[in-house]
């Protein structure tokens, strides 16, 4: 499995804190069938982004861990005017290994009208927006409908493994279901920030994708379109073919 979004850099943000703890998640990942991680760090107002800082500790964590996972470069960048500025003048340095995709963070309470016309002005720039986790964001999982515009006109939506395993509350689940069953869900990811409470281990969710929506739907989602993105190869937008939930599926919840 590929995951494209992870806080497994120490010390540059609300993720992992020590390089101890950045190896203990690697480690998990790798055992749990993961062979490609994504570090992607805020650029946030919060946590300011130190793009030469996680270049050099994602050298120093493939160098500890062998590569087992390999670690590749990104950023989870924030949706604000200050944000987009700065990338419009630098359009490669935020995005995954350098290449066309960038892992982008709405706001949690209020996305304006003027989101619509951001996005599109980056893929006009050529950066194709990968939405993070809008199962969890309240604005957008109260409309979904709008997310699904955005998937239209080329933006990608990239679920949280935990949300479609539960642990982030029903409504997140319910959204995640909904979105991957009107094919508008590309890539599944962890958002992992520590081994423990929000790990990067990504299997639970695969089988609960698998049971669903059936293996080729899972292979889709856990590597495929992710393998993609930190290769730039090209990933098709908008709808993918929607998957009929298999018979029963709810039964594996019952496990």
């Amino acid at each position: 499995m590929t995951d494209t979004h992870s806080h497994v850099v120490w010390g540059v943000d609300d993720g992992s804190p020590t390089l101890e703890i950045s190896l203990t998640m690697l480690q998990l990942a790798a055992s749990s069938g993961t062979t490609d991680i994504v570090a992607t760090p805020h650029a946030n107002p919060k946590y300011a982004f130190q793009r030469e800082v996680v270049l050099e500790r994602i050298q120093t964590l493939n160098q500890a861990a062998a590569g087992r996972p390999r670690i590749h470069f990104g950023c989870e960048f924030h949706l604000s005017f200050d944000n987009v500025d700065h990338l419009m003048e630098n359009l490669r340095q935020y995005t995954i290994n350098g290449k066309q995709y960038l892992l982008v963070e709405c706001p949690d309470f209020h996305i304006g009208r003027h989101a619509e016309s951001v996005l599109r002005g980056m893929i006009d720039a050529g950066i194709v927006p990968i939405i993070a986790h809008p199962e969890r964001n309240p604005v957008l999982r109260q409309k979904l409908t709008r997310a699904e515009e955005w998937v239209e006109f080329g933006c990608l939506l990239q679920l949280t493994a935990m949300s479609i395993t539960g642990g982030f509350g029903a409504s997140a689940r319910s959204a995640s279901f909904r979105l991957l069953d009107h094919g508008l869900a590309h890539i599944v990811a962890s958002d992992a920030h520590d081994p423990v409470h929000r790990s990067p281990i990504l299997a639970d969710a695969r089988q609960a994708v698998g049971a669903r929506y059936g293996e080729d739907a899972a292979e889709i989602l856990f590597d495929g379109n992710p393998r993609a993105v930190i290769e730039g190869a090209p990933l098709l937008g908008g709808r993918l073919i929607s998957w009929p939930p298999a018979r029963k599926w709810y039964q594996f919840w019952k496990k």
